[in-house]
């Protein structure tokens, strides 16, 4: 029979479906909403450690290494790397009033006016009652004690910031000054990737690029240094980010199989409201694929009806709690102080046409039924 003879019976059914469409709509909603808040989660705190730690380290097996490298043009040069800082890290201890703080002072460029200034985390502030243009006396312990007093200059917002590693942003030449270095030197490298670069295996494979670049140009009284990823420094939060992603996988496979599941219900229910509609149609010569093919268009209507409804609801819940950071959450145990949210279309498109085909291939099971009506039983009947 004709694609359009299928098509014209198909949209003389009639089956609202409104059970079956609500329950594809949720399982859409709950399904785009884990993907958003999954991606907003890892955009976050990607972002975050990128900010405050680089993307990959270049370092030495001791310190200080020198950073004015003979081969650095050839570092600048390949792909994805955005920008390239020397630093110096150095663990310290804040005193405050009535307490004291274990931080990691973190040295990096700034213009010589700043000096002696510091940006310190907000959970350092909370601790050590510290605000804006308050001192700050940090002691650093080596061969011997050694302080400094800097001035709180910004509070900023951690991601990585634990009660043992609070990282405090002062000037490189400050703590060259206290290590008794040169202006060349620093710990490390620290690389900024563009965001095509900056996760997965692709930041791994960009960091075993400059590892074997360093090892391949390096000259003879320079170190070769090794490149460290984010991933590879803060192991932790990155399995912790996998763990939500294997959530996420398994929240897709239940919500698709739970529509799944109530449209076959919902399709058994279409069929057996019209057994004599699927003799009658027999009786006239239409097969049992064609008539399959029916069914099947009417129920398509109803999954791309939840789908789009549950998009949609997912869509607008995501930009209300973008715009308006309505969930809160408690930074100490999700590194975010509120539900982040960001939007992949190019994935959020992919689940909706894989859910959508996993749930047409279910809606096949029950098209089974139609094989069985005995045109001759059913007429009689009617």
């Amino acid at each position: 029979m004709p694609v359009k003879a299928e098509r014209f019976i198909a949209d003389k059914l009639r089956f609202k479906g409104r059970l079956a469409t609500i329950a594809i709509a949720v399982s859409f909603f709950v399904m785009i909403l884990s993907l958003a808040i999954s991606g907003g989660f890892r955009n976050e705190i990607r972002s975050g450690i990128s900010a405050v730690a680089g993307d990959i380290q270049l370092s030495g097996t001791s310190e200080p290494v020198d950073v004015d490298l003979s081969y650095i043009e050839d570092i600048s040069g390949v792909s994805g790397i955005r920008s390239i800082t020397p630093v110096i890290w150095k663990p310290g201890i804040v005193k405050g009033a009535d307490d004291i703080c274990g931080v990691m002072v973190k040295g990096i460029p700034m213009p010589d006016s700043c000096s002696l200034q510091a940006r310190i985390p907000r959970e350092l502030s909370r601790k050590m009652k510290l605000e804006c243009g308050d001192a700050m006396t940090t002691w650093f312990v080596d061969e011997r004690a050694r302080a400094r007093r800097f001035k709180v200059s910004e509070i900023y917002d951690g991601i990585i910031d634990s009660e043992g590693a609070l990282i405090v942003e002062v000037p490189l030449k400050d703590m060259q000054r206290l290590n008794g270095w040169s202006e060349n030197d620093a710990s490390a490298l620290e690389i900024i990737l563009t965001p095509e670069w900056n996760d997965g295996w692709m930041l791994k494979s960009k960091a075993d690029e400059l590892s074997w670049l360093s090892y391949n140009s390096h000259g003879e009284d320079e170190d070769i240094l090794h490149a460290s990823t984010t991933r590879d420094r803060y192991a932790q939060i990155f399995d912790w980010l996998d763990l939500i992603d294997f959530n996420v996988l398994t929240i897709l496979i239940l919500m698709t199989v739970v529509a799944g599941f109530n449209m076959i219900s919902g399709l058994l229910i279409l069929l057996f409201r019209h057994i004599s509609t699927i003799g009658m149609l027999k009786s006239m010569g239409m097969g049992n694929r064609a008539i399959a093919r029916v069914f099947l268009m009417v129920a398509a209507r109803i999954v791309l009806t939840g789908t789009l409804a549950g998009n949609g609801a997912a869509l607008l819940f995501c930009l209300l709690q973008y715009r308006t950071h309505l969930i809160k959450l408690n930074p100490a145990n999700y590194f975010v102080s509120f539900v982040p949210v960001h939007i992949d279309w190019g994935l959020v498109i992919t689940v909706d046409l894989v859910a959508f085909a996993a749930i047409m291939l279910l809606l096949l099971i029950p098209t089974m039924f139609i094989s069985k009506v005995d045109p001759a039983e059913t007429v009689r009947v009617r």
